[in-house]
């Protein structure tokens, strides 16, 4: 488990104070949105300019082509994520989450702009892949996207795998539906499903690779650990789990000051609990092997194991 100094602790017990009064948390959520969406036009991305564009299209039929009415949602699920109230379970999230991406990613390399997240050379997504392809020596065959969100790290690894067979699961019907609508308008051969990335319902022995992008820190430590168990049921014999997510060891988290912090975590409800999740403890516990832990960016790691 990652070790920190006194004063990161004392730092996150005092924002943790202030985010339980209810008004000063609800400030800090709405200053931390509008500072986002400002932020974004500065850099040149037009978050409202697309957000309006996409509004004007009929999402409903996309969300009942996809959706899993009889789905059954974790009560952690219902918390209120990154500003919005329903969390990921909202249009709003939906539309506005690739902005997001690049607006939150665009510092990660310098001059990238608003291209930090993009597909690539030395950008986010393209880093992550090169830590794939340098611990997994054979291309898979079937790969698992898990919480694939609206598809951007789902069509990513299609890019880097192109003769795979991809399968892209998310929780949020609003945010698979987007996924959805993007692949009809790319032409792109990807399975898209409704379900619970702890209990998908998909067959034992299914996948080559199961990789989960940027969707730990937004989960409680029982349902990471449930995470982890069933990725392992799902792989094939020898078959890779790899995840892409915040470091918790990066000097840029532990020297985060107070106002920033209390801003990150008033969107991020299980941020505590994630910086407390013990990969070299939990994967082994699941079923697999010791992990590789890679910093590959100035605040992310890419983990990779293997099924044992």
């Amino acid at each position: 488990m990652t070790a920190t100094s006194p004063a990161p602790r004392l730092a996150t017990h005092a924002v943790n104070a202030l985010l339980n009064i209810k008004p000063l948390a609800a400030l800090a959520k709405n200053r931390a949105r509008a500072m986002m969406i400002n932020r974004a036009e500065r850099i040149g991305v037009p978050w409202r300019d697309r957000v309006a564009e996409l509004r004007q299209l009929d999402w409903e039929p996309h969300r009942a082509q996809v959706e899993n009415p009889d789905l059954d949602y974790p009560e952690y699920y219902y918390r209120a994520f990154h500003a919005y109230d329903q969390g990921n379970l909202s249009w709003d999230a939906a539309l506005e989450v690739e902005c997001a991406a690049h607006t939150v990613h665009a510092p990660l390399y310098p001059n990238a702009g608003k291209d930090g997240d993009k597909r690539g050379d030395q950008h986010l997504r393209s880093s992550y892949h090169e830590v794939l392809q340098g611990q997994i020596p054979t291309p898979p065959r079937d790969i698992l996207d898990l919480g694939c969100s609206v598809g951007m790290s789902t069509f990513a690894l299609q890019d880097v795998y192109p003769d795979a067979q991809i399968t892209g699961l998310e929780l949020s019907p609003y945010f698979l539906a987007v996924a959805q609508y993007h692949s009809e308008q790319r032409d792109r051969a990807i399975t898209w499903r409704h379900g619970a990335a702890e209990q998908t319902g998909l067959p034992d022995a299914s996948f080559d690779l199961v990789s989960a992008c940027l969707i730990f820190h937004e989960l409680p430590l029982t349902a990471a650990r449930d995470i982890f168990k069933e990725a392992r049921r799902l792989l094939r014999p020898g078959g890779h789990f790899a995840m892409m997510d915040m470091n918790p060891r990066s000097q840029i988290y532990q020297k985060m000051p107070p106002y920033i912090l209390t801003l990150l975590k008033s969107t991020e409800p299980y941020l505590d609990q994630y910086f407390a999740l013990d990969v070299d403890q939990e994967l082994p516990a699941a079923g697999f092997a010791p992990p590789t832990i890679t910093p590959n960016t100035i605040r992310h790691r890419a983990i990779v194991t293997q099924a044992i």
